[in-house]
């Protein structure tokens, strides 16, 4: 059993999350649940995947092995049910890469891509970045619950989009989409010949309590036009290993998305990187049944404490991910403020919701990828903050 409640230290790490808080927040003692990695520790046999490989003194160019993808297809096959084949799979430095290959690959200058904000940033620069042009389809809170709005999507993509961008599960918001919302975004998909690109990093990380995430591609026929981003980074924490896959079953969507890698020389990877994703994928299913129920027990912790102590705060409970969406616009605050209040006033660092485009203003995303202790000393701070500001 692995004890998640056991706090560990990240110094001397170069942790992202850690040693860029005094760029990020302007002071480097916050308490940092920002950056969606976990201060959890990864699967004991990543670690000693990557001890053994370390082992072995020649860390030359490597090849990607076939029990790496063979690992792959075997987890998703018995995960979700999703078979795939050896063929469909292309190794690539990460999901971001994938989804500015993309559009590279699948859009000429000026030619839309849909997005669908409040959603995680990178999305936005994909499009922007390489010159093609953003279509927003935003999310909408509906009875409780953020949806898709469909109607909406379909206008979008009548109005000269290439490919759809879709985030699923999704970052920020935590909804896991349903069967008959992603039939809809294929039938849509299917009616304007769209790409869809769908980013399906977190598809592992949903709550025992809540719908199972169903893959896109194993509602699909040969006939859409579909390609799938997956990985092992954020499942089993290892995102700084920098590696993820596509899964792309038509030949020619993956010639041209390798004629992108190659041009931009991004064809290779490490040799831990490798070691890391296969042993995940290949033995991490153990650890991942005892990860579930502690992040589930994390949200519960911050969800009751919100509900019972801060009333300005209202969180719609996650179906997936580690990250929790906080709506703090009852409070009043202008975004610079907002973020100045956690930072300043609690102490605790969290990515504000703004930087998500469309429908994140007077939001804040939470990573709860940590210590029951450790989320509890943080919520204490916010509490006390939030005490003092009422009292100004």
């Amino acid at each position: 059993m692995t004890d998640f409640d056991q706090p560990f230290s990240r110094a001397d790490t170069h942790a992202v999350k850690y040693d860029a808080r005094q760029a990020v927040f302007g002071k480097a003692d916050v308490m940092p649940l920002w950056v969606a990695d976990m201060d959890l520790p990864s699967p004991r046999a990543v670690t000693e995947a990557l001890v053994a490989r370390a082992r072995h003194p020649a860390y030359g160019y490597t090849l990607f092995p076939d029990s790496l993808y063979q690992a792959q297809i075997d987890w998703f096959r018995r995960r979700h049910g999703w078979a795939t084949e050896r063929a469909w799979l292309m190794m690539a430095p990460g999901v971001v890469p994938s989804l500015h290959a993309a559009a590279l690959a699948f859009a000429e200058p000026g030619e839309g891509i849909i997005v669908q904000p409040p959603v995680y940033f990178p999305f936005f620069s994909a499009v922007t970045q390489t010159g093609r042009r953003l279509i927003e389809n935003p999310l909408q809170l509906r009875d409780g619950q953020w949806q898709m709005d469909l109607e909406h999507l379909e206008q979008c993509a009548s109005d000269g989009a290439r490919l759809l961008f879709l985030c699923s599960p999704h970052n920020p918001v935590g909804r896991v989409w349903r069967r008959d919302e992603l039939e809809a975004v294929l039938a849509i998909a299917r009616r304007h010949e769209l790409l869809v690109v769908s980013d399906e990093i977190h598809c592992d990380l949903t709550y025992p309590d809540r719908p199972a995430h169903t893959v896109l591609a194993t509602l699909a026929g040969p006939e859409d036009r579909l390609i799938t981003t997956v990985a092992a980074s954020k499942t089993f924490n290892i995102p700084g290993l920098g590696l993820s896959s596509i899964v792309a079953p038509d030949p020619a969507h993956r010639s041209a998305l390798k004629r992108e890698f190659e041009r931009l020389h991004m064809g290779q990877c490490n040799p831990f990187s490798i070691a890391g994703y296969e042993a995940g994928y290949r033995d991490g299913k153990a650890w991942l049944d005892e990860l579930l129920p502690y992040l589930a027990g994390n949200r519960d912790f911050v969800h009751r404490f919100i509900a019972e102590r801060l009333p300005e705060i209202r969180l719609v409970d996650p179906e997936g991910t580690y990250l929790l969406w906080l709506d703090c616009r009852a409070m009043g605050m202008s975004d610079t403020q907002l973020k100045a209040f956690f930072v300043e006033q609690a102490g605790v660092g969290l990515s504000p919701g703004a930087q998500f485009g469309t429908g994140g203003r007077g939001h804040m995303r939470m990573n709860i990828g940590a210590p029951r202790p450790t989320l509890e000393q943080a919520m204490a701070r916010i509490e006390a903050a939030m005490v003092a500001w009422r009292r100004a």
